[in-house]
């Protein structure tokens, strides 16, 4: 028995990332809430012949607590796109102020309904949304680092298929998986092919490189612009969301899996204390962990060792940048 909720589940990113966990046959009851539109939803996705028992909640007002006590008691699993998307012209630091409360809130209603569950935080900027979410928990008195994780998994799709699509004849995008590590929005994001893809990256210019880099770090902007100021990156960060989530369901079910996310970096974790000597003592950085049934359950600090000396270089913009925004959010649950 697999509880889910999508806290945002009407939204862009929202409603196919339901539609997928809709799909997974280890996902029992499928809980969807949001402040509009989620009876629709709900009805829609009710109708598909999967084994997922479906239920839409929403608010009755802007003071009503206990749709989202509903959507939340028993859940395995929390993933949560809330919040605003970005528009043309946006940063991601523009949408803090609305996400941020957003955010916290559904933090609150987790540590009171939930506080065993896996947390996957999408919403925008995961820099520093996650620190929020890490700090209501600890305020409430439920926080376990090992259960909550910063989607960065679409940086790591983006990174496969860029750099096959430089090598169309020759490869495939599920020939790589790139690690990609540091934060989640431009030059945070750090992509380490030296690791991954060392001979194809290796072929590239100077410049092909550097191209391919800020590729991966500004890919969303390239979908805001394609989308001429309609939507952001929905449909690949509902896959790359539903990634993590099945990744997952799969640990839970004794699998040996591995993927990327932004943590928090607490020494209970193996391999924790490591990671944060060398990032400059950052409470949060996005690695490769890998997962169990209990959620994170060690972190693969080599491949800080290991990147390259230009890789190292973007590791020092990267966590400089970082610093500033786990700061943010980390001052705005506690002020």
């Amino acid at each position: 028995m697999v509880k889910v909720t999508v806290c945002g589940a009407a939204g862009g990113i929202g409603q196919p990332l339901s539609l997928l966990l809709k799909l997974n046959p280890q996902v029992t009851e499928l809980s969807l809430f949001d402040v509009v539109n989620v009876p629709g939803v709900g009805a829609d996705l009710s109708h598909i012949n999967t084994d997922a028992a479906t239920k839409a909640f929403l608010p009755s007002s802007k003071e009503d607590k206990t749709a989202l006590a509903e959507s939340l008691k028993g859940a395995d699993l929390v993933i949560i796109p809330a919040g605003v998307p970005r528009k043309p012209g946006m940063t991601r630091d523009d949408l803090f102020n609305i996400n941020a409360s957003i955010v916290k809130g559904l933090a609150e209603g987790i540590a009171e309904n939930a506080p065993k569950a896996f947390v996957l935080i999408i919403s925008n900027p995961v820099n520093s949304t996650v620190p929020i979410v890490a700090e209501t928990l600890k305020a409430k008195g439920v926080f376990d680092p090992a259960r909550l994780f910063g989607v960065t998994t679409l940086d790591i799709v983006r990174a496969n298929t860029f750099i096959s699509q430089l090598y169309p004849s020759e490869t495939k995008p599920t020939d790589f998986e790139i690690r990609v590590v540091g934060g989640h929005s431009g030059e945070t994001i750090v992509p380490l092919y030296s690791l991954g893809a060392k001979a194809h990256f290796d072929k590239l210019s100077a410049e092909q490189k550097k191209e391919l880099i800020h590729r991966v770090q500004f890919g969303g902007d390239e979908v805001v612009k394609a989308k001429d100021g309609a939507g952001s990156a929905t449909l690949s960060m509902a896959y790359a969301g539903y990634r993590l989530a099945e990744s997952l369901l799969k640990a839970a079910a004794g699998e040996d899996v591995t993927e990327c996310t932004f943590l928090y970096l607490d020494s209970s974790i193996k391999g924790a204390s490591e990671a944060k000597k060398l990032v400059n003592n950052l409470d949060f950085f996005s690695l490769p962990v890998k997962l169990s049934k209990n959620g994170i359950a060690a972190v693969e600090y080599d491949v800080l060792e290991k990147a390259s000396a230009d890789e190292k270089k973007l590791l020092e913009v990267a966590i400089d940048q970082l610093s500033k925004n786990i700061e943010k959010g980390v001052a705005f649950a506690t002020k």
